[in-house]
């Protein structure tokens, strides 16, 4: 690894060799560092990857506990200029999509940032709040941050989102999707300036005011799409907001959770996309794969034990 340096106190596994052999259990799925023991007793395993022996859990944890403060930022850049030269393969994208979650890790003891939040499968019980962004076309993971499990769903954001987009190649044709959890006018103020964006609009009372009285365009027998301008409380200036009606049959009007009005359910996307409203939605239907990204990094070696 020629562009990273660490003075090693113990030479029986090289600089190299330490970021591969925590590498491997990632790459077969093992969930912690303790697990990783079994390869140290797989003789195949260590002809594949030419270590000629594979450290074991408490080499592992001294090395990231001494070597974290030095290493770590060398890492990361590293790992950002491979991951940007991985983005232009097999050819440079024209765009980038960039979204934006969050999700929630429960965690149990006295763990590092675990505290009580947002949990909604263990309601109580203490956890951490992730951050992630990714590239919308490859599915690639561009930046992280783990928060405490009491943080925003937006804290942090703006920050991360500019980190990711100084990874990309270029910066042009950039655009943003993010859930109701980034509505947040100082996040939108900061993002309009650089890049497009949809995020899911939450029913306030200005937006549920303005939306209402409005004129429908007809898409099917179940949907029909309308815009209007908003200036949202707290903001700087109004957006533009589109909105899908879908008309719903009797026996689903009772378990809507969605704002219902006149036997439909209506969806709102505050955005600066030159789209057309059904667009704009189609647009942000493509972001459904994020939940599946998350279960991946959810089940992974360093992001389920992060803390």
């Amino acid at each position: 690894m020629r562009k990273i340096d660490y003075p090693q106190r113990n030479n029986h596994y090289t600089l190299s060799e330490m970021p591969l052999a925590l590498m491997y259990p990632m790459i077969l799925g093992l969930e912690k560092i303790e697990v990783s023991a079994l390869l140290k007793t797989n003789g195949v395993f260590g002809c594949i990857t030419g270590l000629p022996t594979f450290p074991d859990p408490q080499t592992f944890r001294r090395f990231l506990v001494r070597a974290a403060p030095e290493l770590l930022p060398q890492l990361r850049s590293a790992h950002d200029q491979l991951r940007a030269r991985f983005l232009c393969l097999p050819t440079t994208p024209s765009s980038f999509w960039i979204d934006c979650d969050s999700t929630a890790c429960a965690l149990c003891g006295k763990q590092e940032g675990a505290v009580k939040g947002c949990n909604p499968n263990h309601r109580g019980g203490k956890s951490c709040h992730p951050l992630i962004v990714t590239e919308g076309h490859r599915g690639d993971c561009l930046a992280g941050l783990l928060r405490h499990g009491n943080a925003h769903a937006a804290e942090g954001a703006d920050a991360l989102i500019e980190r990711a987009r100084c990874l990309l190649p270029h910066r042009r044709d950039l655009r943003l999707r993010a859930d109701s959890g980034f509505y947040d006018g100082s996040l939108v103020r900061k993002v309009r300036e650089q890049m497009e964006f949809a995020i899911v609009a939450k029913m306030t009372a200005p937006v549920k005011a303005a939306a209402q009285g409005k004129s429908y365009q007809r898409i099917s027998r179940k949907f029909s799409t309308s815009a209007f301008s908003c200036k949202p409380h707290g903001w700087a200036g109004e957006e533009r907001f589109v909105i899908l009606r879908r008309r719903l049959p009797p026996e689903e009007l009772e378990e809507q959770t969605l704002f219902t009005l006149d036997a439909h359910a209506h969806s709102v996307i505050a955005t600066n996309l030159p789209l057309t409203p059904y667009n704009v939605f189609q647009f942000c239907g493509d972001r459904m794969g994020m939940e599946r990204i998350i279960r991946m990094l959810k089940d992974d070696y360093p992001f389920g034990a992060a803390p």
